[in-house]
């Protein structure tokens, strides 16, 4: 672990960090504050494709946290933009709720297969169809690859990135993942606060897809202990991250203060 110097913003994972479940996690909302008052920008970095942008934002307010859509970075935020940019027809395997961040998307000319936090949808048939259609051609795009997140009885619970892997293995493609680990998806996120990735420090409770993610992205990164438990073993090649803190409310210490 090394100093933190040179931040001029922060990026802020929701799941395990901000809350928990339905749950806030103790201080968050007053470190939130503190960035305020200390006038660091941040924006939250969320891999989560289970519900809109419209429903983040409701339970952030929910617990008291003041957000607009303007500081949320999301995976269907990229997905909409790449689709759009490539002239790409998507079929979708998302959560229903997902679609209103797709609505009035522009029609594409070749199809692509987007995946994301499906919950029951992922059904033999569903994945099935997917898995023909990437064979016949189209795009693979995955809106996160994450193994797991916890629920709301503070358990691990399997994340789309076993899906992922799945279509990987069966169609021998590799998808395009638009959210965490990409590292463009850290880049967009810093120049939406006119920042270079090295001036931005990533607060995350996944040590592989947040912390490992933006140090190889070439951010700084703070793990912290309140959502996910790090992996036994990683093959992170030597890669740590910059600090490691119990909770949101530390890491926003750190950063402030250096203690």
């Amino acid at each position: 672990m090394t100093e933190l110097t040179g931040i001029k913003g922060v990026l802020i994972d929701l799941g395990g960090v901000v809350y928990s479940g339905d749950t806030p996690i103790a201080g968050a909302a007053e470190a939130l504050a503190r960035l305020n008052e200390a006038g660091l920008p941040y924006r939250f970095l969320t891999n989560t494709t289970s519900q809109p942008i419209s429903g983040i934002l409701a339970k952030l307010n929910k617990l008291g946290i003041e957000a607009e859509r303007g500081d949320l970075f999301t995976p269907s935020l990229a997905a909409r933009s790449y689709l759009e940019t490539h002239d790409l027809a998507p079929h979708f395997l998302v959560a229903p709720a997902l679609m209103e961040d797709f609505e009035g998307i522009a029609p594409g000319g070749s199809e692509a297969v987007v995946i994301g936090d499906a919950r029951d949808g992922f059904t033999y048939d569903s994945l099935t169809d997917a898995f023909r259609r990437i064979l016949d051609g189209a795009a693979f795009v995955a809106l996160a690859s994450n193994r797991s997140y916890v629920g709301s009885d503070g358990r691990p619970c399997l994340d789309v990135g076993a899906f992922v892997a799945a279509l990987q293995y069966a169609t021998r493609t590799d998808p395009v993942v638009l959210g965490k680990p990409s590292a463009d998806f850290f880049h967009l996120a810093a120049a939406d606060m006119e920042l270079e990735p090295a001036e931005v420090v990533m607060i995350g409770d996944d040590y592989e897809f947040d912390a490992l993610a933006a140090i190889e992205a070439g951010l700084s990164a703070i793990y912290v202990r309140s959502g996910k438990a790090p992996p036994e073993e990683t093959d992170a090649g030597g890669a740590s991250p910059t600090a490691i803190r119990d909770d949101l409310a530390a890491a926003v210490e750190h950063i402030l203060t250096g203690k």
